[in-house]
């Protein structure tokens, strides 16, 4: 038992948040450090937990003026378990595009989160799926029926598993890659090639976490390999239209691997794409692309196929999921003005 828990009164705690501090940190107070880190989080709440010993540095408790040092073990810790533990189902629509005994394929809409986490409880495609389904098999994370998983803002298809033998044989699909998905991204810039492959390892971003990034070969094992096929669809000038297969599934694989090569999806805040990244100075121009981030309000992606064999007959299966209305209006906008580009040049 650590120096920190063994003061601690009879109560149990848990574990929130857990890091390892880079080895190239500089002195920083740990209430800025892991605002960096911890998404939906106010300097008065990380302050507020370090109040109430909650902020465990290398076993011991520290106030929120600490600073961290290279290699430091930060633990976050209360009393209750996190809340994406105390799953609760709820009578949420979803859309099934196909259900059978071992497994179901759902077509997320964007700004649906996939489980419960930090900042985020409920309204879930999890407690949606509880709230129909019992005893669906955990994965190796403790998510029920996730085989895999897309970003809150991005919409398409994904695979659920009903039963443990669905669970264990579509996971070995996706570690082995014999898995199909195919996303459609408009990405800023117009991409030179008609057709590339990404490769380079995914880590997550040494100054700000809730980013991944690309390594440099001699830094690869900060990262896991990852591996990206694309094909452009459609050119629009300023933007381009593409399609991107998966070989491996890294957390924002698409949206990173796109922008190290100079093409960040088109509104994608997270990783800057919520920016005119490309076009004229014109004012005509900037309403023109502020019009279409109003249409489209998140980052421009849609998980549109997917096919895996069947756990049970062994049948190839396959799925399209259509490219939803704000994506699809969207894209016609730039259609549009591309077009207009082109008459007036």
């Amino acid at each position: 038992m650590d120096d920190y828990t063994s003061q601690q009164d009879d109560d149990q705690l848990y574990e929130h948040y857990a890091f390892t501090v880079d080895k190239g940190q500089s002195p920083l107070r740990i209430d800025k450090y892991l605002m960096n880190f911890v998404e939906n989080a106010t300097r008065n709440k990380i302050q507020a937990a370090a109040k109430n010993g909650s902020i465990v540095v290398n076993g011991i408790a520290v106030k929120s003026n600490y600073k961290v040092k290279p290699d430091d073990q930060i633990r976050v810790l209360f009393t209750h378990p996190p809340h994406e533990h105390l799953l609760v189902g709820e009578n949420i629509p979803i859309d099934v595009v196909y259900d059978d005994q071992d497994l179901l394929v759902v077509n997320k809409p964007a700004g649906m989160v996939v489980h419960p986490g930090h900042g985020n409880y409920s309204g879930t495609l999890i407690n949606a799926l509880i709230y129909r389904f019992d005893n669906l098999p955990n994965n190796s994370s403790e998510r029920p029926g996730l085989v895999h998983r897309i970003d809150k803002d991005t919409s398409g298809l994904l695979v659920i598993a009903k039963t443990e033998k669905a669970m264990n044989d579509l996971s070995l699909q996706f570690a082995e890659k014999t898995s199909e998905r195919e996303y459609v991204a408009l990405v800023w810039g117009n991409v030179e090639s008609d057709e590339g492959t990404i490769e380079g390892h995914i880590g997550r971003h040494p100054k700000n976490r809730l980013q991944n990034t690309v390594f440099s070969d001699d830094e690869a094992d900060k990262g896991k390999p990852a591996i990206t096929h694309y094909k452009v669809l459609e050119r629009f000038g300023y933007v381009t239209l593409v399609s991107c297969k998966l070989e491996t599934g890294r957390t924002h694989q698409i949206r990173v691997h796109m922008k190290h090569i100079g093409h960040t999806l088109f509104n994608d805040e997270r990783y800057g794409g919520e920016r005119i990244l490309k076009g004229t100075t014109f004012t005509k121009y900037k309403q023109f692309v502020e019009n279409c981030f109003k249409i489209l309000p998140r980052q421009a992606l849609h998980a549109r196929t997917l096919g895996f064999r069947h756990p049970t007959t062994g049948e190839f299966l396959q799925f399209e999921a259509s490219l939803p209305e704000d994506m699809q209006e969207c894209i016609d906008k730039w259609r549009g003005y591309a077009r207009h580009m082109d008459m007036e040049g």
